[in-house]
């Protein structure tokens, strides 16, 4: 009997600990594609060059995404206008629920302004002015920023307003939120605004300074981007970019407790995993061939163009293998191919470098007898 009870106790204390174990990993979202945890219910991380997700977490999940629409927003503003337009602010804006840049009626503002208080204050009151200045209103300008998410080739992705405020049908999933943000980030302006930590903008009645609420600025080194979000339905959300070495990663975390250290695990993993190496340098190859039939005995030939690529960070060796006409035969045009460098790794073909002429050569004239006489005397 006492034999039978323990056996009872153990089983318990299995079933316990398996249900303790279950729940914990359902509670903080374990995930091992990545040899890491994390909180968000979902997540992504992106190298956009090779368009690559190095790790996901229920990725193509329907899920709202509080301000991180404001990606959107500005990448619309940005394509549809001119930071120096004056945006009058009106009234429909004024009061908008949330965060708020304080606009007041009468108020005239650059879109620039507006733009950097949109992605660093998360202005909701500057996302309808922006609306109604390039969309007419709420609704016209959601139409451009579904007509832009169409462009993309997303298909689980949805906007019913600039800011992100709850509404059943404004919806994203993680990994189209950081094709977005991808393009978005294409644009140098939009990288530069959602990169500043704090702005400051002065005229003679006023003084406005936004502070940038992604952490992540101040947190990760290399850090250059990009927007923060929550309300009490989609909880926090955050899309984060970093840069190092020439390598950029963009992360993605949809209602996530620990959204901070969620994007760090996954920025470490994916500057742990990658690198960009340097095959080639401009002009670094440079030969001499013979040439025939034309006005120069030789040719310059070259690579202008460089190459690099994006792979993991192991111990490969590369070969350089260089195949190169043994002469040329004019005329030649700057930039014909005559070559080119072959990168391989384990026998297997990574990238090409062409080689070029640097110059072009006309075909030697081939004078006639009496034209041969007749250049004696010139």
């Amino acid at each position: 009997m006492k034999r039978s009870s323990t056996s009872i106790y153990i089983a318990v204390l299995l079933i316990t600990a398996f249900i303790f174990s279950f729940l914990t990993i359902y509670a903080f979202g374990e995930h091992k594609n990545g040899g890491f945890s994390v909180s968000a219910r979902s997540a992504v991380l992106y190298q956009p060059e090779i368009d690559n997700f190095l790790y996901s977490k229920d990725a193509d999940v329907r899920l709202p995404m509080a301000s991180t629409t404001k990606i959107m927003t500005a990448l619309v503003a940005l394509e549809n206008s001119v930071l120096s337009e004056i945006v009058e602010v009106e009234d429909s804006a004024i009061g908008t629920e949330g965060s708020s840049a304080y606009l007041r009626h009468g108020d005239t503002l650059t879109m620039e302004e507006l733009l950097y208080a949109l992605l660093l204050q998360s202005a909701n009151d500057a996302a309808v002015a922006i609306a109604f200045h390039i969309g007419g209103d709420v609704e016209g300008f959601s139409a451009l920023m579904n007509d832009r998410a169409c462009q993309l080739g997303l298909t689980d992705t949805h906007f019913t307003n600039p800011h992100g405020l709850d509404d059943d049908e404004h919806y994203t999933t993680a990994r189209e939120l950081s094709l977005i943000a991808a393009e978005a980030m294409r644009n140098p302006t939009f990288k530069k605004i959602a990169s500043t930590y704090k702005k400051t903008f002065a005229t003679e009645d006023r003084t406005r300074t936004y502070v940038n609420h992604n952490k992540l600025l101040r947190l990760y080194d290399g850090c250059i981007g990009v927007k923060t979000g929550f309300t009490k339905k989609s909880g926090r959300c955050l899309v984060g970019a970093a840069e190092k070495e020439g390598l950029t990663f963009i992360t993605v975390t949809l209602d996530a407790p620990s959204d901070w250290s969620d994007h760090k695990k996954m920025l470490d993993f994916g500057f742990e995993s990658l690198e960009k190496i340097t095959l080639a340098s401009g002009f670094d190859h440079m030969y001499k061939i013979p040439l025939l039939d034309g006005e120069s005995e030789y040719l310059t030939v070259a690579n202008p163009d460089g190459a690099e690529m994006i792979t993991e960070r192991t111990e490969q060796e590369i070969a350089e293998h260089v195949r190169l006409v043994k002469y040329g035969i004019a005329p030649i045009n700057r930039g014909d191919k005559l070559g080119e460098i072959i990168y391989t790794s384990d026998g297997k073909e990574i990238a090409r470098v062409p080689l070029v002429a640097l110059e072009s050569v006309k075909k030697k004239e081939n004078k006639g007898f009496f034209e041969k006489i007749l250049s004696i005397f010139d």
